[in-house]
């Protein structure tokens, strides 16, 4: 029966996708002498914020997601990026497979707010594997399933996602609002008619702090 391992080798942003994607090259060692037909894999990615130091700025930029830093001891818990099913082709001793994970720029989404909120250094990534692996045996083919126990550990340079979300989205970010709070945006919009979101925005935020000095 195949005995999987997995390595991640490199991940880098997936170059004129139609979203941001961030691709892993993963390398799969089989320790046994079987040749392996094929995979259908189920890979789920965290990211594990309890692998990496914090500055004090980082400690403030995450305390929405963690609260204050005296509590992280007990705060601190993986965030799930994304599951990912992908089929990948065979290969006899070890082969090396492209997982791409989809990224979002939603800042409702507790990943993004995440690595937003990271200054520099190095996001802690792991993928867990499963799924079914096919591979030959003598004339035919047989059907074994990947423990749940397989996994592979990555550290992602911050700027490399900084970097692909500023390619897709230069100079803006996104925020999803509940339909009622658009609409009184929209009608403040129009009423003061302001040709963007920007414009109008800026006029609350500036009145806020008139009202503030």
């Amino acid at each position: 029966m195949p005995d999987l391992s997995f390595l991640v080798e490199s991940a880098e942003a997936v170059r004129n996708a139609a979203s941001p994607q961030i691709a892993f090259k993963v390398r799969v060692n089989n320790a046994g002498q079987e040749a392996i037909h094929s995979m259908a894999l189920r890979v789920q990615v965290q990211i594990e914020p309890t692998r990496r130091r914090y500055t004090d700025a980082e400690h403030k930029n995450l305390e929405e997601l963690f609260g204050k830093p005296e509590r992280w001891s007990k705060s601190l818990h993986p965030l799930l990026w994304a599951n990912v099913n992908l089929n990948a082709p065979g290969f006899t001793g070890n082969g090396v497979i492209e997982v791409p994970v989809p990224c979002t720029f939603d800042f409702n989404v507790a990943m993004t707010k995440y690595i937003y909120g990271l200054e520099d250094g190095d996001l802690p990534v792991t993928l867990l594997f499963s799924g079914t692996v096919f591979y030959a045996r003598g004339a035919g083919l047989q059907i074994a399933q990947i423990p749940w126990d397989r996994e592979a550990r990555y550290r992602l340079p911050v700027r490399a996602w900084k970097e692909m979300m500023d390619d897709y989205y230069p100079n803006s970010a996104w925020i999803c609002l509940r339909r009622d709070v658009f609409e009184r945006l929209n009608q403040f919009r129009s009423r003061n008619g302001f040709s963007t979101w920007e414009r109008a925005l800026e006029q609350m935020l500036n009145q806020i702090d008139e009202v503030k000095a």
